[in-house]
């Protein structure tokens, strides 16, 4: 059994090639080998969100706070809340990240698969950021 404290894993910004705005990235686990699940806690600022992505294994996100948008392409905007869980399955092409008014917390649990959790992409462009979002 391992225990890692709180604070005892240094905060990092949100790289610049994978997101738009201020987005903090807490690193919370990252199982031992066999296993190959990671999780962090994602803060982004109001107008920071990710680049397009997608993960081999898919990703779980469990909104902690605030409100933020999520997307897969090809699909409409929604919005997501403190409790929504959001299940992007394997290789599904999606952003997310706060309002451009609001900022947003979430758990971010993904899979490696040969060592490999996501794979970035383009940019969410301003357009894309900023249209109509749905509830549902």
């Amino acid at each position: 059994m391992e225990l890692k404290r709180s604070g005892s894993q240094p905060s990092a910004r949100g790289p610049e090639q994978n997101f738009t705005g201020n987005v903090r990235v807490d690193p919370l686990f990252q199982a031992p080998a066999p296993g190959r699940i990671t999780g962090a806690l994602v803060t982004f600022e109001p107008g920071a969100r990710s680049a397009w992505h997608t993960h081999p294994l898919g990703q779980t996100l469990i909104v902690m706070s605030g409100c933020g948008w999520v997307q897969s392409v090809g699909g409409p905007k929604r919005i997501i809340r403190p409790g929504d869980v959001v299940s992007c399955p394997p290789n599904e092409k999606h952003w997310h990240g706060a309002t451009a008014t609001t900022g947003m917390s979430h758990l971010a649990i993904q899979e490696a698969l040969d060592g490999k959790a996501v794979t970035w992409l383009q940019k969410v462009t301003d357009a894309e950021y900023m249209a109509e979002a749905s509830e549902d």
